[in-house]
């Protein structure tokens, strides 16, 4: 996604990136100009508008990390606001906590729509006649009012319950508080290194937004972003209102940014997959019966098992999926009904390149990462072994403590 971006320049040592999909936004503004018989600068000056009302939001919420004492190191811009990369281990684990999250966004909503009222006041005292309320909020035909609605409707927009707008950062922090209570304990961890630390939080945020195998709080909160995308798409098509498709698509753009990593530098190389697998797990041959495989989960604590066949990885089946089967068609074999269609990891690989897997459509159906050497598997990731595991890992001997400092 980052291919997708490119610099305009840092502010106070902050980089900025400009998303292409403003490329795709300065197209259709001109475009729409160009189609109610406006000259070319009509378009610039509302794409330039939309820039505007983006910048003012994205400003007062890095005054607001500042305030909070986080480190930036640059910030994407998209359509529906900004994604901010932290420099330091510090500041990502501040910027986790839920108390940050429900304050930062709460910066943004406020920022636009004070920023809108302010505008409206402006340009109703130079200017009394204007109609603020008429239809067509957003044209190039009135700039003077778009300029108003659309700071307006960007703050509106964000407090919209979809991951990664502000209301689903609000929803996140709420279940992010109740995993913490829920998972408090009196046991004290060893002492984790800024990149395990780093890791820990990277792997809540996975758990959070994409596990189809965490709560159902938390599926809900990554199902509820995609489907208010889809509402608003389809919406705008139904009505021809290219600007609600656009913000569904900002929606979609968003998570998948975020779900990809790039909130957090990918520097966990001290990290390896074969430090959190889960070894000892039980595994299901492909020629058992599904009473076989039924009887086998019953007596584990796995929801989902590796299917093999001679030692060799051939698919994955879940708990739920066996039940299901035997009480549709009756007793059959796994190899029937099992997944054959997985992402894998080997154990040396950094855990930052495999926690992504976590949160994809094929990691999600069958709610399993296998840690393969060659055909062996040798252990398998799931959401849950993973926050385990990540929760007691101690410092990895000759790991600095220290954060790497930036070029």
């Amino acid at each position: 996604m980052l291919g997708w971006s490119f610099s305009i320049g840092k502010i106070f040592g902050v980089e900025l990136r400009l998303h292409a999909f403003w490329v795709l936004l300065l197209g259709l503004s001109v475009a729409w100009a160009s189609s109610l018989e406006l000259p070319f600068a009509r378009g610039l000056a509302l794409w330039l508008l939309l820039l505007l009302a983006v910048a003012v939001r994205e400003i007062a919420r890095s005054l607001a990390a500042a305030w909070f004492s986080l480190d930036l190191r640059s910030i994407l811009l998209l359509p529906t606001g900004g994604i901010f990369t932290f420099g330091s281990t510090e500041s990502l684990t501040r910027a986790a906590t839920p108390r940050i999250q429900r304050r930062m966004a709460l910066v943004g909503p406020l920022a636009s729509f004070s920023f809108s009222a302010i505008l409206a006041a402006i340009i109703l005292t130079i200017s009394p006649t204007v109609n603020l309320y008429e239809l067509r909020w957003v044209t190039p035909v009135h700039l003077l009012r778009t300029m108003v609605w659309v700071n307006l409707l960007l703050g509106a927009l964000n407090l919209l319950p979809a991951w990664p707008l502000d209301g689903g950062r609000v929803m996140r922090s709420g279940l992010m508080d109740r995993r913490r209570k829920d998972a408090s304990s009196p046991a004290v961890t060893p002492p984790a290194s800024p990149q395990i630390s780093r890791a820990r939080a990277q792997v809540s945020r996975l758990v959070l937004l994409g596990s189809a195998s965490g709560p159902p709080s938390a599926r809900i909160l990554a199902t509820l972003g995609p489907l208010i995308a889809m509402v608003l798409i389809i919406s705008g098509l139904l009505y021809v209102n290219w600007w609600v498709i656009m913000a569904g698509l900002g929606i979609f753009l968003g998570a998948q940014i975020e779900r990809q990593g790039l909130l957090v530098r990918a520097d966990l190389d001290q990290v390896l997959v074969k430090d959190v697998m889960l070894t000892d797990y039980s595994v299901i041959s492909a020629s058992s019966t599904l009473e076989d495989a039924l009887e086998r989960a019953r007596h584990s604590l796995q929801d989902v098992f590796p299917v093999v066949r001679g030692g060799s990885l051939v698919g994955a089946i879940g708990r739920q999926t066996i039940l299901e089967n035997i009480q549709v068609s009756g007793n059959s074999y796994v190899q029937g009904v099992m997944t054959r269609t997985f992402p894998t990891a080997s154990p040396a690989e950094p855990l930052v390149q495999a926690l992504g897997r976590i949160a994809t459509p094929a990691s999600q159906s069958t709610q399993l990462v296998p840690v393969v050497e060659g055909d062996r598997i040798v252990g398998i990731i799931t959401p849950q072994n993973l926050q385990r595991s990540m929760a007691i890992l101690p410092s990895k001997p000759g790991s600095s403590s220290r954060v790497p400092e930036e070029d």
